[in-house]
């Protein structure tokens, strides 16, 4: 008898850490690729996107798992699995997600996992739990595909920040507005042939001139925000050093894009190019600046990290509650098909995990 009342002891406690607190411990699954459930998914992806201050913006690559609680007194919780892919846009640029290309496997493309639960209730999405880390795929995959590509470089590497300063002297050069500071070295490869340093970085306006500014650490970053994001190429074997340099300045920004809790909509906008004329263009004597202020990594993130990993996206730590969520208005709800039970107008579909849309790492 004793051993049978340990027994049970034992399966209720099981069944109340299997279970997210607050839901029933019977749950439905759906395909991974029904609508409904790639609808939780993509509001997960906003809501990285929406939440993310470095970094580039994430895409929707496959979605692994789902189950489906239901929540009581009403609702229901898709818990999900996901993956995602790097995007070329960075997190700044309020081009949507839609919008931007995925970074492909020889650029050495970056994978992120996530785990969420996301409350259906009334109509609209709200995302409860979210738990995220991204890595960049082996050298030896990107090899395969491109044998004389260039790697991932670590962002602290004397190279790349000599390849920055050279980049961010040339966009205060050739601006004949605000003077630009460095918000973050986002990208950075050491190119073998011709050796070269490739990085990307994010910039954003200050009240200072750059055609005056003496002293950088006495500017300012201007109230109604400006981002800017820059690519370049640092040659030194070539003359003086040169960094060939474009960038892109984005519309004027009342505020960070990180919405609030209970925000109704994700914010969009339309980036507007405003190209910086490359070193070649600019007189020697105006390739002098202050000192090169960099923004400081999150504590938690590795000295010699060569990518932003998504694992610091949530408040500098690896997952978030929030008791009202974020809402998210959708469409007409669809019915969800039971696997094995697929409506006769709807092929059967293997449950999960579901499809690839981009590429696998």
């Amino acid at each position: 008898m004793k051993f049978l009342i340990l027994v049970l002891c034992l399966a209720q406690l099981w069944g109340c850490h299997a279970a997210p607190p607050g839901l029933g411990l019977a749950y439905r699954e759906l395909n991974c690729d029904d609508p409904e459930t790639e609808q939780a998914a993509l509001v997960a992806v906003d809501y990285i996107n929406n939440h993310s201050s470095r970094g580039y913006k994430h895409t929707l690559n496959q979605i692994d798992k789902v189950k489906v609680w239901p929540r009581r007194p009403m609702g229901e919780v898709f818990e999900l699995e996901i993956d995602t892919l790097e995007t070329t846009c960075h997190v700044l640029d309020p081009t949507p997600v839609v919008n931007c290309p995925v970074r492909q496997l020889k650029e050495h493309a970056v994978e992120g996992d996530c785990d969420f639960r996301v409350l259906k209730q009334d109509g609209q999405f709200l995302v409860l739990f979210a738990k995220c880390h991204s890595s960049p795929d082996s050298a030896e995959d990107v090899l395969k595909v491109c044998p004389g590509c260039a790697l991932l470089a670590p962002l602290n590497d004397t190279r790349v920040v000599r390849a920055v300063e050279a980049a961010l002297t040339v966009v205060n050069a050739g601006s004949n507005g605000s003077y630009f500071q460095l918000l973050e070295v986002t990208r950075a490869q050491l190119v073998p042939l011709p050796p070269s340093t490739y990085v990307e970085f994010a910039v954003a306006a200050t009240d200072c001139i750059a055609k005056e500014v003496t002293d950088p650490a006495k500017c300012n970053l201007l109230a109604e925000k400006q981002y800017g994001f820059c690519k370049a190429t640092f040659n030194e074997k070539a003359v003086g050093d040169a960094a060939e340099v474009t960038c892109t300045v984005f519309q004027t920004q009342p505020m960070l894009l990180q919405p609030q809790p209970d925000t109704n909509t994700p914010t969009t906008g339309v980036a507007t190019a405003m190209p910086i004329p490359p070193s070649a263009n600019l007189p020697a004597a105006a390739m002098v600046v202050g000192p090169l202020v960099v923004a400081a990594p999150p504590p938690s993130a590795p000295v010699n990290r060569a990518h932003y990993d998504l694992r610091n996206t949530f408040g500098g730590v690896a997952s978030v509650e929030s008791a009202s969520g974020e809402a998210f208005q959708v469409g007409k709800a669809h019915t969800a098909v039971e696997p094995g039970m697929a409506a006769a107008t709807r092929p059967l579909v293997r449950p999960c995990p579901g499809r690839i849309r981009h590429f696998k790492i």
